[in-house]
């Protein structure tokens, strides 16, 4: 019997997610059961109350506001322990077309896929102003050449996972899921890909984006973490070769001014800058050496933490069932 979980994680949504609940499919062909599950995220309107209300089958809740990361992550551990097979994720504002939910978690049936993500078209979106659709095209891009992944739509919360996909999704970030998550997938050598969905009207601005300027410094900054993270000597050996590169430079333009054109006289600061730039050249790759070493163990414990993770949720749903 395959089972789907539909996550939803809510922050003040009482007014939109009686919507959000009621357009999502009861029968999938494929999935023999579909449940839904809403994290409340610290909420001090009636969203909880709205979710019993309206009959979902799993709450979680949070005391405080804790963010979307961390709401996704409880999301995504309380879909394995309630048995989950597939888990999709999406929004409480109605953002993403429910109907397409089985369009998304078709290539996962098929054993295609580990992850697929929902593409809104962001580079032709009408409802994107240029600004943003510029943004979001260069940053996919950007988020591509660090995964490894071919990525058309890096932000999309609109995602469904594999039971072992998501066993294998460890969420660090407080900030945003979205593009870690892709990284680390490009790291383990997980399966991903993109489907074409639609979108519903805009019906509230972003919470997450509360101004451009912000938005792209903690992007940028979760990116470069968890390139630094999952990529170590690549990440290193590019910041190291950088200075390496700069010093080589002076190097040679030192060696061509005083021993071949004969002409120059008292450069002693290239030298100087040289030897600097050299020596913290070398000293970074040697970091990335020991960061290299150091993702080594952190596979190990991943692993560790996987097979554990799979046990013990294996032995709740035996229990429950």
């Amino acid at each position: 019997m395959t089972k789907l979980i539909i996550q939803i994680p809510c922050y003040n949504e009482e007014s939109t997610l009686p919507e959000t609940l009621h357009s999502l499919p009861k029968h999938i062909p494929g999935i023999d059961q579909i449940e839904v599950l809403v994290i409340d995220d610290g909420s001090t309107d009636r969203t909880a109350a709205v979710a019993l209300d309206h009959g979902v089958n799993h709450l979680v809740r949070f005391p405080q506001h804790v963010g979307l990361a961390t709401a996704f992550a409880a999301g995504l551990n309380a879909s394995l322990e309630h048995g989950a097979d597939i888990i999709v994720n999406t929004d409480a504002d109605n953002q993403y077309n429910a109907a397409d939910i089985p369009k998304i978690i078709q290539p996962i049936l098929e054993q295609r896929a580990d992850i697929v993500i929902g593409d809104r078209g962001v580079a032709n979106h009408p409802e994107f102003s240029p600004l943003k659709r510029f943004l979001q095209k260069w940053g996919s891009k950007v988020l591509a050449l660090t995964s490894g992944l071919e990525i058309p739509d890096a932000t999309s919360g609109f995602r469904a996972y594999s039971r072992e996909a998501a066993l294998k999704t460890i969420v660090l970030s407080g900030y945003t899921y979205t593009l870690e998550t892709l990284i680390q997938a490009g790291s383990k050598g997980l399966a991903v890909q993109y489907v074409p969905v639609r979108t519903n009207p805009k019906k509230r601005p972003s919470r997450l984006i509360r101004s451009v300027p912000e938005y792209l410094a903690l992007s940028a900054v979760t990116i470069v973490r968890s390139y630094a993270m999952y990529r170590a000597l690549r990440f290193f050996t590019l910041i190291g070769g950088l200075f390496i590169l700069g010093g080589l430079i002076l190097g040679v333009r030192f060696l061509i001014i005083h021993y071949i054109l004969r002409t120059g006289g008292g450069n002693l600061q290239s030298l100087l800058l040289m030897t600097i730039l050299l020596i913290i050249g070398f000293q970074i790759l040697l970091i990335g050496l020991l960061a290299d070493l150091i993702s080594f163990n952190r596979k190990i414990l991943e692993e560790i933490l996987f097979r554990l993770r799979k046990s013990d949720y294996s032995q709740k749903n035996s229990l429950n069932s």
